[in-house]
């Protein structure tokens, strides 16, 4: 819950800037593991702190600090005032220009309120798993876990606006490693990282938890077994838990604006877009629609405002396959004259808010799973990321998965193993031909996006349906 002790230390805060507001941050982390059927050690974590930022003529300063009483924030307010008044006379944005927050507002993560598992029943639930992945004396290694995270947010301006968002995380997960004959092969459930959403117990269901180390564990089996992914071009067909990590690489990072601007290309590279491409670029084929969706909200990044007082909501970055719409805060919007979204986000208390990803997705389209594989003659399907590759403008990538099956003829065949594919992020999405629907469609995220001076690493969204794409270049790792 909010602390309310957090309102009363605000209200007494005295500045001559001529705007301020203070961010603060509980986030409460608990972290469970069974490996090989031992419990690792209980991981706990907590943060707790404010983020203070004050406008003063032109100029934007920040302060962030651990002492939360009346008199810790004052002292970061007064040096967050006093770098914005030294700043004024050399800002990049003219902070009199840029919209303040000016609505109050809540937002709750989905059944948040909801009891969970004692840790010692996450632990039996986790043994359970872990131990039933264990068929063969080739099953080498196998992991359960589960991590569930608390994080309460409150944001205050000296104009009266109160925001309150109050989020819970879990993180399901659970990997299985075979070998046999110098052979080694892992097969996980949603990748490493994938499947974070928010929520309670129901995101176990959504995801398969219970009954998945048997499962997994004899896929993991079938890859031993299987040849290796053949090379030369072949039509694509992207389950949606590797949709996850190519809307994220090739769609995501290129429409941050403030990449687009050349901020990041100290640390996180530039971006193939540029400014004048919005209205008028191709991106993809005309099946291709993608929205920012802060309105899904079992998904990672739902929220209700950004982290600089923004109201979000649900708008098209592509449509019908071309660019409308870059991934631009307030801020970025007002510096790039383009509109944009409600996506400053931070990673924490110390660190002020950049344009960020959050929930992702793209729109389904109209065909059933069995529909996408009878429409290929010639093709491999893939699913779950295992390693990934782009340059620094985000465009040419190449991408490894766990699990590849050959579709000759519209029917699944042959299982591959290290199925992997290359492309250009410029053409790979003009070659999308074919969109599922929404049966075919699901709801993945990570906490691991890393970005920005001093570094963040945040939680992001995707929701995509599988998806087909025409003579793609795929191969088989080595």
């Amino acid at each position: 819950m909010i602390d309310e002790s957090w309102t009363l230390a605000v209200r007494g805060l005295r500045s001559s800037a001529d705007f301020w507001s203070v961010r603060f941050v509980d986030e409460r982390k608990d972290d469970h593991v069974v490996r090989n059927d031992v419990a690792l050690p209980l991981r706990i974590a907590r943060e707790r702190g404010a983020m203070v930022t004050a406008w003063a003529g032109a100029g934007a300063g920040y302060a962030a600090t651990a002492d939360l009483t009346a008199s810790g924030l004052q002292r970061a307010l007064e040096i967050a005032t006093a770098r914005a008044q030294a700043s004024a006379a050399h800002a990049l944005i003219d902070h009199r220009e840029v919209a303040r927050p000016a609505q109050s507002g809540e937002y709750v993560s989905p059944n948040a309120q909801a009891a969970l598992p004692s840790r010692r029943e996450w632990l039996d639930r986790l043994a359970h798993e872990c131990a039933a992945a264990k068929l063969d004396a080739r099953i080498v290694e196998r992991q359960a876990g589960m991590e569930v995270t608390q994080c309460d947010q409150l944001y205050l301006t000296s104009d009266g606006v109160r925001i309150e968002q109050r989020f819970r995380f879990l993180m399901p997960a659970l990997s299985v490693v075979a070998h046999d004959d110098g052979d080694t092969q892992e097969r996980t459930l949603g990748g490493h990282y994938g499947l974070l959403a928010q929520g309670g117990m129901e995101i176990l269901a959504r995801y398969g938890f219970d009954g998945a180390g048997a499962r997994v564990a004899n896929e993991a089996l079938q890859l031993l077994a299987a040849p290796n992914c053949p090379t030369g071009k072949r039509d694509l067909l992207l389950m949606p838990d590797q949709m996850m990590l190519q809307i994220h690489e090739s769609i995501g990072h290129p429409l941050e604006l403030d990449r687009i601007l050349g901020d990041e290309r100290n640390f996180a590279g530039w971006s193939f877009v540029k400014p004048e491409m919005f209205g008028s670029y191709q991106y993809g084929s005309e099946l291709l629609n993608v929205t920012f969706d802060p309105d899904t909200r079992e998904e990672a990044a739902a929220y209700a405002f950004d982290d600089d007082g923004s109201a979000a909501s649900k708008e098209y970055l592509i449509r019908a396959g071309m660019l409308e719409r870059p991934l631009g805060g307030a801020l970025s919007q007002q510096r790039a004259g383009l509109p944009g979204v409600a996506n400053s986000r931070a990673a924490n208390w110390n660190r002020p808010p950049i344009d960020r990803m959050a929930n992702l997705n793209i729109e389904p389209g109209d065909q059933s799973l069995d529909a996408l594989i009878a429409g290929v003659e010639h093709g491999i399907l893939m699913s779950t990321n295992t390693s990934w590759s782009i340059d620094d403008h985000r465009n040419k990538f190449q991408f490894g998965c766990e699990f590849g099956q050959l579709i000759e003829n519209g029917k699944l065949t042959e299982i591959v193993k290290r199925p992997s594919y290359r492309g250009i992020s410029a053409s790979f999405w003009r070659s999308l031909a074919a969109v599922g629907d929404a049966s075919t469609r699901a709801v993945y995220g990570t906490p691991m996006c890393g970005k920005g001076e001093p570094a963040q690493v945040i939680r992001v969204g995707h929701a995509s349906p599988a998806c087909v794409f025409s003579n793609v270049e795929v191969f088989g790792a080595a």
